[in-house]
């Protein structure tokens, strides 16, 4: 039953991790907005998404052991790629960050965010509710 429960919330707990993790990407830009050299960056998120979803963003990498004394392991991978923005306009710093950019970006995930949350809220209380007598 618990299988069945986690597949089928699944794509909205990896939706809602990168929201949350696209959240602190552009925080993060908006921090460094008077940073000189500063580079603006950012994912794909349907691409992130798409690769969390069928496995390969999965968070773990297989070592590869080449003797009999190395240790079994695994290695935290990064579920997305962080691209660099394109500067829109030229800044003397050098710095890419467009606070009008950065502003809507940052609103328009927090939206998502919330839309999924309360899409999540709902799909558990038809769950919750189908489990009552």
């Amino acid at each position: 039953m618990v299988g069945k429960l986690d597949s089928t919330l699944f794509v909205e707990q990896q939706a809602l991790t990168l929201r949350a993790n696209r959240q602190q990407v552009l925080a993060g830009n908006i921090a460094n907005a008077d940073t000189p050299h500063y580079q603006a960056r950012d994912f794909d998120f349907a691409a992130a998404l798409k690769n969390a979803v069928t496995g390969r963003g999965e968070g773990r990498l297989h070592l590869t052991t080449t003797s009999a004394r190395h240790f079994q392991g695994s290695a935290e991978a990064d579920a997305v790629r962080l691209m660099y923005r394109q500067a829109s306009q030229a800044s003397a710093d050098g710095n890419t960050v467009n606070m009008d950019v950065e502003r809507a970006q940052f609103a328009e995930n927090a939206i998502h965010y919330e839309a999924g949350m309360s899409f999540l809220s709902g799909k558990v209380k038809t769950l919750l509710a189908a489990l009552q007598p």
